[in-house]
């Protein structure tokens, strides 16, 4: 299953940008724990030294002082590119690699056109081909919906940020192999009994990403979203209730 999973990762990777049948990868949840991780391939921590210093508990970004020091983030991202995984990738480095990717090419793209209100006064901001991983360019979109929503580990959700008030908060330490299964447990914690969510046992208030990406959470294989979102709620909401979803806010995740 191990070696499965790895093949899967990789041909999503060599494939994403030139062909649409993408090879489905095994769920991964319940292996982060178990699998042994190898030494890890990537170092993350100048990505980890620039995230505590520019972004603050909230997860807002101080993106004008980020500027003055965004050539240490695009050789970060540098060093990424050069990086390409392969089959000997653990899980838990592949998903510490592609998060992080994802985040850090888009707070470049945030600081390339800043200063901007949203991201979405950027033109196709997901959809262009901006992030370098060996001789491929590609999306934003790629990263989040050919890589990492393939590998059927829904959390990644609550820890890729798109620079915006109602994304979940960019965390202020990079991800990585050997804390990922604990990294992305916090992150999904924190975004649902956050203020993102208004849960209530009868008429909770969701945000949008539930709604954006329901089918992908699931609990026992069958897409469950309120028993998924009780797994980690300290409020248990009623599998019967009504809910609806908050508006989502797509001003900058800006520090003021």
């Amino acid at each position: 299953m191990r070696l499965l999973i790895k093949f899967n990762i990789l041909a999503l990777l060599v494939f994403a940008t030139i062909s649409g049948n993408l090879c489905a990868a095994a769920n991964v949840e319940s292996t982060l724990i178990s699998t042994p991780i190898s030494q890890e391939k990537v170092d993350h921590s100048d990505w980890d030294v620039l995230l505590k210093k520019y972004v603050n508990n909230e997860g807002c970004v101080n993106y004008k002082g980020f500027k003055k020091e965004q050539a240490k983030l695009k050789a970060y991202l540098i060093k990424l590119s050069k990086a390409v995984p392969n089959t000997d990738w653990s899980n838990q480095e592949l998903l510490a690699y592609y998060i992080n990717l994802y985040n850090a090419a888009t707070v470049d793209l945030i600081l390339d056109n800043y200063p901007t209100k949203s991201i979405k006064d950027i033109s196709r901001p997901w959809a262009k081909g901006i992030v370098k991983i060996g001789t491929k360019v590609v999306s934003l979109n790629t990263i989040e919906h050919g890589i990492l929503r393939k590998m059927n580990e829904p959390r990644i959700h609550f820890a890729i940020n798109c620079a915006s008030y109602s994304c979940p908060k960019l965390m202020r330490e990079a991800f990585t192999a050997d804390k990922i299964n604990a990294q992305l447990d916090k992150a999904t914690r924190e975004f649902i009994n956050g203020n993102q969510n208004d849960i209530s046992e009868n008429n909770p208030k969701l945000s949008k990403i539930f709604d954006f990406y329901t089918s992908d959470f699931k609990v026992n294989g069958k897409t469950d979203l309120i028993g998924y979102i009780n797994r980690y709620s300290t409020v248990k909401i009623n599998p019967k209730a009504t809910y609806s979803f908050k508006e989502y806010d797509w001003d900058l995740n800006e520090q003021h």
